[in-house]
Formats: C-alpha cells, sequence, structure tokens
C-alpha cells in the first residue's frame, strides 16, 4: 500500500469513527481487506495524529472526542 492509499484508508476510517458507523475491528478488516491488527495500528496512527479516539466497552464502539 502507498503512501496515499494508506492516507485515504486512514481519513475513511476516521470518518467511520466519527459517524460512528465503526462496529468491530472485524468488521474494518473485512472493508479494508486487511487484518484486525492493522486496522488497531491504524487507530493507533489516527491517535498519534492527535485524534482522541476512545472505545466503549459496554457499548462495543469506538468514538472520537
Amino acid at each position: 500500500m502507498n503512501f496515499l492509499e494508506r492516507k485515504e484508508k486512514l481519513d475513511y476510517l476516521l470518518e467511520m469513527i466519527e459517524k460512528e458507523r465503526l462496529i468491530s475491528l472485524k468488521q474494518a478488516a473485512e472493508k479494508f481487506e486487511c487484518s484486525k491488527r492493522t486496522i488497531k495500528r491504524m487507530i493507533s496512527d489516527l491517535r498519534d495524529m492527535g485524534n482522541d479516539i476512545t472505545y466503549c466497552k459496554s457499548r462495543k464502539k469506538f468514538y472520537k472526542n
């Protein structure tokens, strides 16, 4: 995956989180055709970029504060 593809995927993942459409890591992994671990790394990268992303265990969803 080149830089632009990765940037587009990060932007789309962030959009999914902001609109509360990211239900599970498995769902995102299937959508992006990658592993759940890759999605975890992408979320970590988004956090490193300054996005305040949290996971609610009771609702089982990611949120951007």
